[in-house]
């Protein structure tokens, strides 16, 4: 059995454990068994990219952030155009029977599961593993990596909130997740953050503002934020998608924590506002353990789909069990903080203000 490895998209900390935890599944019960691992995402199976691993290479990696292999962004609207001549669907179909394979293991997120489920289509015999930092893949309850930039985000907030108490400041701290709020919401929750912004709830600067008198009057002379950086205003939510589009390039690059301080800085001249971004250490570092466990189990359920020759399949976890769905039931959907859920609307009953 020939089997080929590639992550795709963004890095996250526990791309390694996964690979770790397919590959020595695998060996473990597979007599004849090579590894092909491709370079670079997708760029390593468009262009013949890749190496012969041996069980020795998934030693040791378990606790290891990033990625063995390397990883890139292809973007998915990208991939069925052909640029001077060259076909990337089928150059990819090309390197998978030159070498031979008997299956595909794509470890990515949303974009790289929707080539995973194309070339599916095309006839390779493909499986996913769901990983994003953002936790946003559809159908399955938890995506590996989640569970660490959690973490990450939530040191830094305890962090900014200890200076914010003692200098009485106003921080507004701009966490990853542009188009979903789930480690803006889980950070924010855990260091007790009282305003939190999301993407999925558009907010008016008024409602932020009230909050934060509401704390002064309690005797609270400090306030932090936590931010998407997909945040937006209840005005931008009723832009097209084109002209919201061209809000945000016109913004060249600068947070949105800067525009959301600007503004606060207007009506409330009397505070001391201050902007932080956590930035990409939210994919870097060691996986914790909760995703060194669940990216085993989702490594060994990965091997099982292989192993049974169940293709076309994404590898999930509902309800606290791993199992599977078709790719094609998750490939261009995306999994949205509700605010019409619990966790939101508790949070609501305990306080917290979304800006809405």
């Amino acid at each position: 059995m020939r089997v080929g490895i590639l992550t795709s998209g963004g890095d996250c900390q526990a791309l390694n454990a996964t690979m770790r935890g397919l590959a020595k599944t695998l060996y473990a019960n597979v007599k004849d068994l090579e590894i092909i691992g491709f370079k670079n995402g997708y760029k390593g199976l468009m262009y013949e990219d890749y190496i012969k691993m041996k069980p020795s290479d998934f030693s040791g990696i378990i606790a290891q952030g990033g990625t063995i292999l390397g990883s890139s962004r292809c973007p998915f609207k990208m991939m069925r155009v052909v640029e001077d001549g060259f076909d990337k669907v089928k150059a990819m179909k090309r390197t998978y029977k030159k070498l031979n394979l008997d299956a595909l293991a794509v470890l990515g997120g949303n974009g790289s599961l929707k080539t995973a489920n194309l070339l599916a289509q095309e006839g390779l015999n493909v499986i996913g593993l769901p990983k994003t930092i953002d936790n946003d893949t559809y159908g399955t309850d938890y995506t590996f990596g989640f569970s660490s930039a959690i973490e990450v985000a939530t040191r830094y907030l305890d962090e900014i909130h200890t200076t914010a108490a003692s200098h009485g400041r106003v921080f507004i701290v701009e966490v990853m997740g542009h188009k979903v709020g789930h480690i803006t919401l889980a950070a924010g929750l855990a260091t007790g953050c009282e305003i939190i912004l999301l993407p999925e709830i558009p907010y008016d600067l008024k409602n932020i503002e009230k909050k934060i008198k509401q704390r002064k009057a309690q005797g609270k002379n400090f306030t932090v934020i936590a931010c998407s950086e997909g945040a937006l205003t209840k005005e931008e939510a009723t832009l097209s998608k084109k002209k919201y589009k061209a809000l945000v390039a016109a913004r060249e690059g600068r947070s949105v924590v800067e525009y959301i301080a600007k503004d606060l800085a207007k009506d409330m001249p009397e505070l001391e506002i201050r902007t932080s971004v956590i930035g990409h250490s939210q994919r870097g570092g060691a996986p914790d353990a909760y995703d060194r466990t669940i990216s085993t189990r989702f490594g060994i359920e990965g091997a099982r789909l292989i192993m049974n020759r169940s293709f076309g399949q994404l590898v999930v976890l509902k309800q606290g069990e791993v199992g599977s769905i078709p790719l094609e039931d998750t490939a261009g959907k995306l999994k949205y903080v509700d605010p019409t859920g619990k966790p939101v609307q508790n949070a609501k009953l305990m306080g917290v203000c979304f800006g809405d």
